[in-house]
């Protein structure tokens, strides 16, 4: 009796460990009905089965581990009813109801009563899910370590490497074999050993260093810019045990922002150097600045420019400009005319870029040195650009040069040549300048000696005539000697206008600067002027007040004399002439007004140039300098001038000065 008991209790314990079991376990009977599940089941499977009913198991559908639908009858539980054998650790995937997926290993084993009878099966279900996912993302974590173009290097807090991947190999060119087991500073250059006990420091503390930019050593001893990422490594109770590290080669992109860099410095350079050769006119202030962007441009040691000129002998180039060396360098270069490293350039108009000089076969031909002359600047890398004119006339060249081999590219061949060709145009220019320079003193002088050859004869004239004039004469003479009075007066105001133009260019015009009343100099040349002119009426219109300026009275003066003469001179059929004074706190504004043939508008923006007449004026004499030279004299008193009116109707010129000599 008390095997039974004790039978009974067992069996209750076995069912207990069953009910509370975190396996999913169910049974089935012979024909593969459903006769028991535990909670585990239910909540493996996420729905209750209804015992008795639901055949094989208890999940909602079953999948092949690859995904494929399987039929319950080809499941490994229909299996072992079947074929009465045990199935183990067989792999499905079950669908729940709410759509998600579990991967299971499936132990299905026969059950038999105690006559040995088979009466169904025993399935235990154990869940890999978790397992296998992260399985799986070790396995793609794995393959992106080994596959990444970055170099990824664990190593522990001593510095020692513990793994190692295939980019690191490409980038450093160790093996793995190589380095396992070796410190981490075989990458790091001496200089830079420090950089790693900060990092290791920072890690200790828990702390990640992010995209720091440094530079480390492969095998073979190069140099290349890297971006680090080094993060801690913790074991499984959160504590830190090393480092992994994520180095990625910067090389294409340090070099691609070092070329912008480089880009837009020569930019910036061939912008000043355009303006200087569009604006500077001086040969030696061209040629200095050509030569010093352009050595600085190609990173050469030195450049200089020779030009191509001749010596007593026929044969010679010279030193005209140098930058980045002292000119005592290159005074042993002598005349060499028939180097042949030169030859090509100054003869041929070829350009020449050599990696190492030394080792080109045109080298060191020039007697009686045959090489480099002693205590000359060492040069490997050359590079030697012509300077031609339009007409194919090589000017000069600009030869550069490097102690190290290969510093020269074809870039820096372009770069030179389009500034050579710019530095030709500039000294054909400049060439041009002096050329007109030299014409221009030529004409000054000529018009000071004329002005003061005509100046003796025109004095001795006028005094002859008033003389004539002084004696008594009948009407007829007196008006002759009247009227060439007044020629011999338009001459030397031609003369005098002449005179004044040729110091103004000159910079050599005076100005005796006083304050005096605009308005009083205004009335005193009204007053003067119908004995002059008695064919017009003058109007003055003011605001019956002082007008201060801070001027060159006589200059002034010439001025109004000026705009007055023309209004009269240009107004031929009418007989009035305006004049108008205005002021405010800033300026004291003068105004001429006329009623003759006035101006077309495209006339109106010229008619201030040197020379300029307005066509259609064939009946009014002139030189076309007097309003230039009104010009000049306004504007170096910072005041401005105009003019105003419609063609036809009349003409309005006005001049300002700066009020109170402000």
């Amino acid at each position: 009796m008390q095997d039974f008991v004790d039978i009974d209790k067992k069996n209750k314990q076995y069912q207990s460990l069953i009910e509370d079991s975190p396996l999913a376990i169910y049974t089935s009977d012979q024909d593969g009905r459903l006769t028991y599940f535990n909670p585990a089941a239910v909540q493996l499977w996420g729905r209750v089965p209804v015992m008795g009913e639901d055949f094989w198991s208890g999940p909602w559908r079953i999948h092949f581990p690859d995904g494929r639908p399987m039929n319950l009858s080809d499941s490994p539980m229909a299996k072992a009813l079947q074929q009465i054998a045990r199935f183990e650790n067989q792999e499905i995937v079950i669908e729940r109801p709410d759509q998600t997926f579990k991967r299971l290993l499936v132990f299905a084993i026969p059950t038999f009563d105690d006559q040995s009878t088979f009466s169904g099966t025993q399935n235990t279900f154990v869940d890999i899910t978790a397992k296998t996912s992260y399985e799986t993302k070790q396995s793609v974590l794995s393959a992106i370590v080994e596959s990444s173009d970055d170099a990824i290097i664990s190593k522990d807090l001593n510095g020692i490497i513990s793994s190692w991947n295939q980019g690191a190999q490409r980038i450093f060119g160790y093996t793995e074999t190589e380095v396992i087991g070796k410190p981490v500073s075989i990458l790091i250059p001496t200089e830079r050993l420090k950089e790693e006990d900060t990092i290791l420091g920072q890690i200790r503390q828990g702390n990640k260093v992010k995209h720091f930019e440094t530079i480390r050593m492969t095998k073979i001893g190069k140099l290349i810019p890297i971006s680090l990422t080094v993060s801690p490594v913790k074991d499984v109770s959160g504590n830190i045990i090393g480092a992994s590290k994520i180095a990625r080669d910067i090389t294409e992109q340090v070099e691609a922002q070092a070329s912008i860099k480089r880009n837009a410095q020569n930019l910036e350079l061939l912008n000043s150097i355009g303006k200087v050769i569009l604006e500077q006119l001086e040969v030696k202030e061209v040629l200095q600045q050509v030569t010093d962007v352009t050595t600085q441009i190609t990173g050469a040691s030195f450049g200089a420019f020779f030009y191509n000129t001749y010596d007593d002998n026929g044969e010679a180039f010279m030193l005209y400009t140098l930058s980045g060396a002292s000119s005592a360098q290159f005074e042993s270069l002598g005349m060499p005319r028939h180097a042949a490293l030169f030859k090509p350039t100054f003869s041929n108009s070829e350009v020449i870029r050599v990696d190492d000089v030394t080792m080109d076969s045109r080298y060191g031909k020039n007697m009686p040195l045959f090489g480099m002359p002693s205590g000359h600047l060492d040069v490997k890398s050359y590079l030697a650009v012509p300077v031609v004119s339009a007409n194919g006339e090589v000017i000069g060249g600009l030869l550069f040069g490097h102690p190290e081999v290969g510093q020269f590219r074809a870039e820096h061949e372009d770069l030179v040549e389009s500034i050579a060709s710019q530095a030709a145009i500039a000294l054909e220019n400049s060439r041009l300048f002096e050329e007109i320079k030299t014409m221009s003193d030529k004409k000054d002088e000529f018009i000071a000696l004329a002005s003061h050859e005509l100046k003796t004869p025109l004095t001795t004239i006028k005094g002859y005539l008033q003389l004539l004039a002084k004696k008594k004469q009948d009407r007829v003479n007196a008006l002759f000697i009247e009227k060439t009075l007044d020629q011999v007066a338009k001459l030397n105001a031609l003369i005098a206008d002449l005179l004044d133009v040729s110091k103004i260019e000159a910079g050599k015009l005076q100005f005796n600067l006083e304050h005096f009343d605009l308005r009083l100099l205004l009335k005193e040349v009204m007053e003067t002027f119908p004995y002059t002119y008695k064919t017009h009426k003058i109007i003055f219109h003011d605001a019956n007040e002082p007008a201060i300026v801070y001027a060159d009275k006589q200059r002034i003066e010439q001025v109004i004399n000026n705009l007055l003469t023309n209004a009269i001179k240009y107004s031929p059929a009418a007989d009035l002439v305006e004049i108008s004074l205005f002021k405010d706190a800033e300026v004291v504004t003068v105004r001429v007004k006329d009623y003759g043939i006035g101006l077309k508008e495209e006339h109106k923006s010229k008619i201030f140039t040197r020379f300029y007449r307005a066509d259609g004026v064939v009946n009014v004499s002139g030189l076309g300098i007097g309003l230039h030279l009104t010009k000049e004299i306004i504007d170096r008193h910072n005041g401005q001038i105009g003019v105003e009116g419609t063609f036809g109707v009349g003409s309005e010129f006005y001049f300002t000065l700066p009020a109170n000599g402000g």
